[in-house]
Parts: structure tokens; sequence; C-alpha cells
């Protein structure tokens, strides 16, 4: 059997971590959802800007537009609303026949937003309200500031995917800001059964940050440096479902879940290896579990579709995980501080490309005939 199908079997959802408006149209995204078991697509300002300026498919469609008078922001917003709503038509026969559990397409909210409460409150009602798909996420960084704008938004049935998640408090912190937002929409009277929300805890990014710490501690003669290379990612995530199995095994979500809300997913996000040394699936394998999705860049899909191995190893390892993160500890290296600066370079890593595409796109609307 396809390996990325029988991951279904595992209870864990395959995305595809990246769109182009030509996988919709020439039959690409239908084939992965069709052979692949494909439940879901994810986008950034980094996908779009791939997407937009590293192309030429879109050259018409921005010509078009800018024909129209319409603003470079206008243009950006019509391309990657039509994206979105055409991948989730795609989808959508998948999430009803699932009763909403599967099928979501992820949109953005402007990159600079990130540590604006209300800036991305307001753009997230305005997006959800444009797609006008119930079959879709809006992303929202979960920076501090992100926190009360996923209560709202989920307290207004707006489903969120939070993004940029390192640290395992915050993932704590963004798990209850979701339980807070579904009491607050079943106390207004809102049905929570089809509020849906995924948490997007990023992996190969922590061990492109810490291995070249560990290298130079090794270099040294530190013994135990060397052993920890390429293993605090997939620890730091193990410990992050544990944290999961807290919130959702609590009494206060299962008062809500007797009312027929759905658990907030955890999403394993950077999950292409970077270090080719390394496994191409080593941030797919040993995080298959219960109620997670795995979104992967193609390369990452093909390479387990090739040869990947199913099996629920999420809570395999967990007394060995806290080993790591101890040892991490031992060794002067402060978590908090890594995930705090990735966290605020993954801010800085979207907010390059999507100002770069605004470019892109001023410079093609100036060129476009009156």
């Amino acid at each position: 059997m396809n390996p990325l199908k029988k991951l279904n079997d595992f209870g864990q959802s395959v995305y595809m971590d990246e769109i182009k408006r030509s996988m919709m149209h020439d039959g690409y995204l239908k084939t992965l959802i069709e052979r692949d078991g494909l439940r879901g697509v994810t986008s950034n300002p980094a996908i779009f800007e791939k997407a937009i300026a590293q192309s030429n498919e879109y050259d018409s469609a921005i010509a078009d537009l800018a024909a129209q008078g319409k603003s470079t922001a206008e243009i950006y917003e019509d391309i990657v609303i039509q994206d979105i709503q055409d991948a989730a038509d795609l989808f959508r026969d998948l999430y009803d026949a699932n009763e909403g559990r599967y099928g979501y397409v992820s949109l953005e909210v402007a990159p600079d937003l990130a540590n604006d409460t209300e800036g991305t409150v307001k753009e997230a009602r305005h997006l959800w309200q444009r797609l006008g798909r119930p079959n879709t996420f809006i992303k929202v960084p979960g920076t501090s500031a992100g926190l009360p704008a996923i209560t709202t938004l989920i307290s207004e049935g707006i489903n969120v995917n939070v993004t940029l998640l390192f640290g395992l408090e915050r993932y704590r912190d963004v798990a209850w800001a979701y339980v807070e937002g579904l009491e607050k929409a079943a106390a207004s009277g809102k049905d929570i059964s089809r509020i849906a929300s995924v948490a997007s805890f990023f992996l190969s990014r922590i061990d492109v940050m810490l291995d070249p710490m560990f290298d130079e501690l090794a270099a040294k003669g530190n013994a135990t440096a060397k052993n920890l290379k390429g293993k605090v990612a997939i620890a730091n995530a193990k410990l992050a479902y544990q944290i999961y199995k807290d919130v959702f095994g609590s009494d206060r979500w299962q008062a809500l879940a007797n009312q027929g809300a759905r658990v907030q997913r955890l999403l394993w996000a950077s999950t292409g290896t970077k270090n080719p040394d390394y496994s191409d699936v080593m941030y797919v394998e040993p995080l298959v579990g219960q109620d997670t999705v795995n979104t992967m860049p193609t390369s990452t899909l093909d390479a387990y579709r090739d040869h990947g191995n199913p099996a629920d190893l999420i809570e395999d390892s967990v007394d060995e995980a806290k080993q790591v993160l101890a040892e991490v500890a031992r060794l002067g290296i402060n978590m908090d501080e890594i995930t705090q600066t990735l966290e605020d370079e993954g801010v800085d890593k979207f907010i390059k490309p999507f100002n770069s595409l605004m470019k892109t796109l001023d410079e093609a609307r100036s060129k476009a005939p009156a």
C-alpha cells in the first residue's frame, strides 16, 4: 500500500506544503488527493513568492488585474484568494464526506501583522469572508500577540491554523487559547462542532540552529554534544504531543467535547530535511500518531511515497526525548531563548519574501497597459 495513504490508518493526515495555480488545473493536486490520500494544503508568503515571482504562470492574471486599475495589494489578494478557493474546492468532497474533519487549505495573514493583535483579527475576518469556504484555515502566527487573536477568531467560528510554533510553553498557551475560544463560541450559542484548528509546530529549523552549536562543543571534546545532533527537534515534538494529551484530556476540554468540539490537531511543519547527512523522511517517521497532521514539501512527499515505513511512533521514546532536552540544558543552551529566536526569525523569513513579492507585483502592474 502507498505509504502516504497508509499514514491515514494511524490517525495522521498528510498535507502538502506548497501551492501554485498550475497544480489545481493540470490534475496534479487531484492526483495527490486520489492516489496519496492527501488531506490538505498549506501556504505561506514564501510559498506564494516562489510561485508568483519565480514563474510566468501568473503573468496574464497580473496583467488583467492591473488593467482593471487594481492596486498591488489588491492584485496579491485576488491571486491568492483564487488559488486557495480553487484548492479548497478540490478538497470539498473529502471535507463533506467526513463531516468537516479533512480537506483544509490554509491562507496566512500578512506577516507584518505578527505582533499586531487587532490587525491580525481584522485581516483574518476579511480573508475568511472573502474565501467563503468552510474548509479553509486562516494562518495566524503563534506569537504572544497572536494568542488573543486566536481566541477571538475561534470564538467567531473562524478556523485557525496557528503557525510558527517552536516552544513547548507557547504551544501549551496556544492550545488553551483555542479552548477558550471554543468556550466563548459555545456560550454565545454557536455550533462548535464544525470549528476547526491546527497548531503548526516547526521541526527542522530547530536542528538547523542547534547542530552547529553541538559541532562547536564537540570540537572542544564534548561527547554529549556530538550525540545530540539531529535529535532535538523530534524530542521537542514528542513532548509537545504530551502537552496535547494533557490539554485535550482535561475535564475542561471534555465539557466542550461533550458539545461536539474537535481537538486542535498538532501539525508538524518544516518537515523537509535540510542536512543531506540525515534521512529525507526523518521529520515524518518518528511523529506518526493519532490526531496529527504532517505537511510536507513535494520532495518529502515523493521520498515518503517511495520508502516511508508508517508506524505509530509518536509516543515511543518519550523518556528519551525528555533526556535529550535535559542534556541540552546541561550544555548551557537555553531552549526558551532558542525557540524565541526562531519565532522572531520565522516572522522575518515571511516578511522578506512577502515584501519581495509586493515589489515584483508593483513592477508588473506598472508595466501593464492602462
